[in-house]
């Protein structure tokens, strides 16, 4: 039986760093307000014109870097965004034409923030039915140039960055991705959007009109949806693999804030020092969160063959998503 594992993974963050202080100088909050709700510390800020692909192509290089795998070598990627640099063509199609893969097809994945797990399990789909070997999965977002930096529930959350892995066909050892498990409820798709941009509601020309691009989030309805989705992705990742919690060694979470990630933990009884978080020093960033968090985590020596990880997101849509990996 074939399996995909992950061979390779790489990140890129934007050069300026936006803190808490300097929000302070921006609108009513403090940087203990932000830190006793999200956990955050600091966010990383596109440049003006820097766009996903622009952070999602170097991710993907030193992904490749890292696996030893040539950009010829790729069979396929999945660009994992709600932020693309245009309505079409796919982001992942830039993120070819730059890194230079020529024989890779590509195509975009918009799921919010469970985007990136939605995109492993594409393609992992993919490895195992035989149809690719070398497959790029990208999490690359741009969400600051779309809020409203005068609403304190949202402007505080997010920041700008990429991650990406490289999942290469191999024999069944037993290791690799071993379960992905994915859920949705539009019926709640109300409690997280951004409204304006769409079919529905077009950009206007308006250059008064401050509230087009703004994220709108039921804050309250959102942390209790994110814990049950979250603990419900956990269980089903582990559910008929013979994994239990005490076998896992990191849970590296959507970075969603740390309120959320812990509440989600404690409920499934995961140990806290099992649970990786960088949310402090990137922000939310979305389909960007989880790629991030486990090239950190690789680079700290958090994760060692052999080791299972369990991935858990949970994002707008409502989308939910996890997948048990070992390593």
């Amino acid at each position: 039986m074939i399996r995909s594992r992950i061979v390779g993974t790489g990140q890129c963050l934007p050069e300026k760093i936006l803190t808490n202080h300097d929000l302070e100088k921006m609108m009513d909050t403090s940087d203990e307000w932000i830190r006793q709700r999200t956990g955050i510390g600091q966010r990383h800020l596109a440049a003006p014109g820097q766009g996903a692909s622009d952070l999602g192509a170097p991710a993907a290089r030193e992904a490749l870097e890292n696996a030893g795998i040539e950009p010829g070598e790729v069979d396929f990627i999945v660009c994992c965004t709600t932020t693309p640099d245009y309505l079409f063509p796919a982001t992942a199609c830039l993120i070819q034409d730059k890194i230079g893969a020529k024989q890779a097809a590509a195509f975009d994945v918009s799921a919010a923030c469970s985007a990136f797990v939605y995109g492993l399990a594409t393609a992992d789909a993919f490895i195992r039915c035989g149809m690719y070997k070398t497959v790029l999965v990208v999490g690359a977002e741009v969400l600051t140039n779309r809020l409203n930096w005068k609403r304190r529930d949202t402007a505080v959350l997010f920041g700008d960055g990429a991650g990406a892995v490289v999942l290469r066909a191999e024999e069944d050892t037993g290791h690799g991705v071993l379960t992905t498990y994915l859920g949705a409820n539009g019926a709640h798709s109300e409690i997280l959007t951004v409204p304006s941009g769409g079919s529905v509601k077009p950009f206007d020309e308006s250059p008064d009109d401050e509230e087009r691009v703004a994220i709108y989030m039921k804050g309250p309805e959102l942390f209790r949806q994110a814990v049950a989705a979250f603990s419900l992705a956990a269980e089903k990742a582990l559910e008929g693999t013979g994994v239990s919690v005490d076998d896992l060694d990191l849970f590296v979470p959507h970075q969603a804030n740390t309120r959320i990630i812990y509440s989600a933990s404690d409920r499934v009884g995961l140990d806290r020092g099992k649970v990786y978080v960088n949310i402090e020093r990137v922000g939310n960033t979305t389909a960007a969160s989880i790629p991030l968090a486990l090239d950190d985590a690789m680079k700290e020596g958090r994760i060692k063959t052999g080791s299972h990880v369990l991935l858990a997101a949970f994002g707008a849509g409502l989308t939910w998503a996890s997948a048990l990996v070992r390593w």
